[in-house]
């Protein structure tokens, strides 16, 4: 091979061996879920939060100037995910209220999951990756005067489309907002639809935003995965 050729890319696949029909992906990805859920259970909730104590710290930290730069701007991005099969939406939102009581349902969702809790005042307490960070921040107050922003946002869909809507901000301990999100679901012939938007600071890099939206991908795939399964 000469210096100036790209070398041809180089693939693996699994011929025979293991039963199943899995690819060495699905594979690993089993493998790794277990090893997360067994490091949870050892550490407990407390235990994750002392121990990523320090990395929240910074996270918050990062967040919090980025909001403040930004002065009340935000800009936003979309994952749009289409769910074939015998769920609609108002099922599987019915689901994920009854999911909010169960932490180990929410954790598993994403391996960025650290901590979902409800709390009394009806806030809810997520510690999670917001793009690279690790945050400590609350969400709530669905429909209230604070998300009257979601009125006016760009991705607001038709109600006749999407009937089903949520919005909230997030926010640390101390009231600054450094995140929004908008999610809207509307039914199909074959199943539904999830528009799910969120806003992040302007000052915020590219990346926080981007980084989100696949973490939304994840989370609501897993989510509605898990609707469907436990209604059979």
């Amino acid at each position: 091979m000469t210096a100036d050729q790209t070398p041809s890319p180089v693939t693996v696949t699994l011929v025979s061996g293991p039963p199943g029909t899995a690819d060495i992906d699905d594979l690993e990805l089993f493998y790794a879920r277990r090893a997360l859920a067994r490091f949870r259970a050892r550490l407990g909730r407390q235990g994750l939060l002392d121990l990523l104590a320090a990395d929240i710290e910074e996270g918050n930290a990062s967040l919090r100037e980025s909001a403040l730069a930004s002065d009340g701007s935000f800009r936003g991005g979309t994952t749009v995910l289409a769910t074939q099969g015998d769920l609609k939406a108002s099922e599987f939102l019915v689901w994920m209220d009854e999911a909010f009581a169960d932490e180990n349902v929410l954790l598993a969702a994403h391996p960025e999951h650290y901590s979902i809790t409800n709390q009394a005042d009806g806030l809810v307490h997520v510690v999670e990756n917001v793009g690279p960070h690790v945050s400590s921040f609350y969400l709530g107050g669905w429909g209230t005067e604070a998300m009257a922003w979601a009125a006016d946002a760009d991705e607001r869909l038709p109600e006749a489309d999407f009937p089903h809507k949520q919005a909230t901000n997030l926010f640390l301990a101390d009231g600054t907002i450094i995140g929004r999100v908008l999610i809207q679901f509307g039914d199909t012939e074959d199943g539904f639809t999830s528009s799910l938007s969120v806003y992040m600071p302007t000052a915020c890099p590219q990346d926080v935003l981007e980084h989100h939206l696949r973490h939304f991908a994840i989370e609501f795939k897993n989510w509605i995965t898990a609707a469907a399964a436990a209604r059979s």
